[in-house]
């Protein structure tokens, strides 16, 4: 009986993991288009209005989100990030994260 308990909160727990990264996903989708990211990186993450705008889709969450912050404190000031410097100030690290992290998992 206590291996049937045990089982059964192990595989609730593990549901509850699932859903909380589908619900991170859903956030960082969400953000994606409520910060306006979609406006020059396109609605797919992979069609920028202008070539010199990068392709976000599936690239590695952790340097996308370390971009955005260089971005957002002014340690990285080249190319376009002037375009993006009043962007990214509405966006909190936690929100950078979720959009980081769905981004990531698009193909």
């Amino acid at each position: 009986m206590k291996m049937k308990i045990a089982a059964i909160i192990a595989g609730a727990s593990l549901l509850s993991l699932g859903l909380v990264g589908n619900a991170a996903a859903a956030d960082g989708a969400a953000l994606y288009k409520s910060k306006t990211c979609f406006t020059c990186h396109g609605q797919d993450a992979k069609t920028p209005i202008m070539p010199v705008y990068p392709k976000l889709a599936g690239q590695n969450a952790d340097y996308l989100l370390n971009q955005m912050k260089d971005i957002k404190s002014g340690a990285r000031s080249n190319g376009q990030t002037a375009a993006m410097k009043g962007i990214i100030a509405t966006v909190s690290d936690e929100e950078m994260k979720a959009i980081a992290d769905w981004l990531a998992t698009l193909k």
